[in-house]
């Protein structure tokens, strides 16, 4: 099992996925039991779980939506109460972040891991990086960030920040034509 664990969080229910399963890898002997630190990964414009966390509250109080975060855009997340229950037992943290940090994880991970994630993938790395500026992580931990979604779903959220895509005819000649344009696009 890894050290700490950092998740996006639309209704909650991911939190306690995770922990289920990591509760059955030890039940069946695949794992050493050990302690996991749980955090999670809102929106700022949809964030009523890590509201709750931070005000140190065990209910949610439901908001409505409004950011780029689509996926993980739960007003009122059934399970909230479950994923601060977990936050809270494992030491983890649950946080917010604004759209624009969503699109600089975005781009954090594109550019370091080769990854293009959705929000909910963005949000989990902008959280993630908060919480290293802030100490939080340990670099000697093992940490696991959970991306959810390919960030094919949702391009209307960082055309801004990256760019138009190039369209092409499906044939070689036009792939190469965008290619060209690509490379002389980046040097310009």
């Amino acid at each position: 099992l890894p050290d700490h664990i950092v998740a996006p969080l639309a209704s909650g229910s991911l939190f306690t996925k995770i922990r289920k399963g990591f509760d059955e890898f030890i039940q069946c002997g695949l794992v050493e039991e050990k302690s996991v630190r749980f955090s999670g990964a809102q929106a700022e414009g949809c964030s009523p779980i890590a509201q709750a966390f931070a005000e140190g509250r065990d209910f949610i109080t439901p908001v409505k939506p409004h950011t780029i975060a689509k996926s993980i855009a739960i007003g009122n997340p059934a399970d909230g109460p479950y994923a601060i229950d977990i936050a809270n037992r494992t030491g983890g943290s649950i946080a917010a972040v604004s759209d624009a940090e969503i699109v600089d994880g975005i781009k954090l991970l594109a550019e370091t891991e080769g990854i293009f994630t959705e929000t909910a993938g963005g949000t989990t790395i902008a959280v993630l990086r908060k919480l290293v500026e802030q100490g939080r992580i340990n670099p000697e931990e093992r940490t696991v960030a959970y991306i959810t979604g390919n960030g094919l779903k949702t391009t209307e959220a960082v055309v801004d920040a990256i760019g138009a895509p190039y369209t092409i005819e499906a044939q070689l000649e036009s792939f190469k034509a965008a290619w060209q344009q690509a490379q002389a696009d980046h040097r310009g």
